[in-house]
């Protein structure tokens, strides 16, 4: 895959950037998005965070154009998103929705892959090589004529998250990566996300309300409520704020629940949330020397 790799320079300069953004559907008071302000930068791992309706979804269609918002703006590489360079913007920012059906209409899995570089105006060789490319890094080589409508869930979104890789996005934006996978096809899925950032250096942000996963994934966590920024952090820093995630109809992690029964039991214990840190504090806490 060494075509695709792109490098996992850190920057200080943001890649994506929302200042003030605020969003209503059509003639509705209600706001979805609420003076929105954030920054996301090159080959981080970025969570949002929040229940069912929070407005994750709605904040993703903003990052490559699909809204437009009310007020405020969006800027990728520190250009707002204008008619101009839309089309730049869309081959920057990958977005991968929830349902891969809405996303995969091509008869077959590889004349859906081969869709967006097709629409590049890339020639016929390399649209062939992009599409190997990418369904052998999402594990689907064997599968180019199989019709979507015949995959696994699993299946098809990794068929999704090719049809975005083939376009060589620096970032790619995943709207509940694993809703309604079985636990296997999740991790299956994370697995392949973790290695886009890792191996070809694509920043990546994803959306979920599963507070067990995010720990295992993020760099960062924005916490999402009724359209606005809650609070935003390390997974640490926002699962030790309980007050607030049970105000954002949400939980701690299961590690960190161990965590505060043995707290409730009068240990001295630190809070974790994930496996490797809980494995450290129990070591700590048995006087048992790290290897």
């Amino acid at each position: 895959m060494g075509t695709l790799k792109q490098g996992n320079m850190r920057s200080t300069t943001p890649i994506i950037e929302l200042r003030k953004l605020s969003y209503s559907y059509g003639n509705s008071k209600i706001e979805a998005l609420k003076d929105i302000n954030l920054e996301i930068y090159p080959g981080e791992k970025v969570a949002f965070l929040g229940a069912n309706g929070a407005g994750k979804s709605t904040l993703f269609k903003h990052m490559n154009g699909i809204l437009k918002p009310n007020s405020g703006e969006v800027l990728v590489h520190g250009e707002p998103i204008s008619k101009k360079n839309i089309e730049k913007v869309r081959q920057t920012v990958g977005i991968v929705f929830q349902n891969p059906d809405d996303q995969i209409l091509a008869p077959t899995v590889e004349q859906d892959v081969a869709f967006g570089p097709i629409n590049m105006g890339l020639s016929e060789e390399d649209v062939a090589s992009r599409v190997k490319e990418a369904l052998g890094f999402v594990n689907m080589l064997g599968l180019e004529d199989r019709s979507p409508h015949h995959l696994s869930g699993g299946q098809k979104k990794r068929v999704a998250i090719a049809g975005i890789l083939a376009m060589r996005p620096e970032v790619i934006v995943l709207d509940e990566p694993t809703a309604g996978l079985d636990p296997r096809s999740a991790e299956n899925i994370m697995s392949v996300i973790e290695t886009m950032n890792r191996e070809l250096g694509i920043t990546i942000i994803l959306s979920t309300h599963d507070v067990d996963m995010v720990p295992l994934f993020a760099d960062r966590v924005f916490l999402m409520h009724h359209g606005k920024i809650e609070a935003q952090g390390t997974a640490t820093e926002i699962f030790k704020q309980q007050g607030l995630l049970e105000h954002v109809h949400l939980r701690i992690p299961r590690i960190a629940e161990v965590f505060e029964l043995l707290k409730a039991e009068g240990l001295d214990v630190e809070t974790k949330v994930t496996p490797a840190d809980a494995k450290d504090e129990i070591l700590r806490l048995l006087n048992v020397p790290k290897k």
